[in-house]
């Protein structure tokens, strides 16, 4: 498996093509389609890997704007938690579980609290966490209630992963499980 990195400038976002390199394969997912750039799309064609699919973290425009491009060129599936992102040829997701995408074994998580439909997929040992959790701090809430929510599912189904585990945000730098554990300050170390 190998992870390009594509920043949108619109939104400072962080999208993902993920590759499954094995010859017999060469399948192809992008997370977060926030703008369709030419670097992503020769990511894509250099190597030939055949676009499976698309994940989407959460439905807001700068992490999905450019999914209507990618399904004009390529003819991708849509993961996501919400009906409106992935209308046709689509799987829309709820709750836990795993499935195999671009012959990678991909689990999700329903992590609500930033929004509604937020998801975080895991990939081998990289966790895509979208806007729910961002290097030291977590997504935005509209609420107490929503913030609490977020903070006890982020404890709940991001934090029980190993620590070695690599966070990849939709905005920001990579961290780690261990890192965001010890140093983000949004999430008190108390259970109370």
């Amino acid at each position: 498996m190998k992870i390009y990195f594509n920043l949108c400038l619109e939104g400072f976002t962080n999208c993902y093509v993920v590759v499954n390199d094995d010859p017999e394969v060469m399948e192809a997912l992008v997370i977060d389609p926030g703008k369709i750039s030419n670097e992503l799309i020769e990511q894509i064609e250099r190597d030939h890997y055949d676009l499976k699919a698309v994940l989407i973290t959460h439905n807001h425009t700068n992490h999905v704007k450019g999914l209507s491009t990618l399904k004009k060129i390529y003819s991708p599936y849509v993961y996501a938690a919400d009906y409106d992102v992935a209308g046709e040829k689509s799987v829309v997701l709820r709750g836990s579980g795993e499935m195999l995408v671009a012959g990678l074994t991909v689990r999700y998580y329903s992590v609500p609290g930033h929004s509604p439909d937020s998801m975080v997929y895991r990939i081998g040992n990289v966790l895509f966490t979208g806007d729910t959790l961002t290097s030291g701090i977590i997504g935005e809430t509209s609420s107490k209630y929503s913030q609490k929510l977020l903070v006890d599912n982020i404890r709940e189904r991001i934090y029980s992963q190993m620590d070695s585990t690599i966070l990849m945000p939709g905005h920001g730098p990579p961290s780690t499980i261990e890192g965001e554990r010890r140093f983000n300050l949004d999430i008190p170390t108390h259970l109370g």
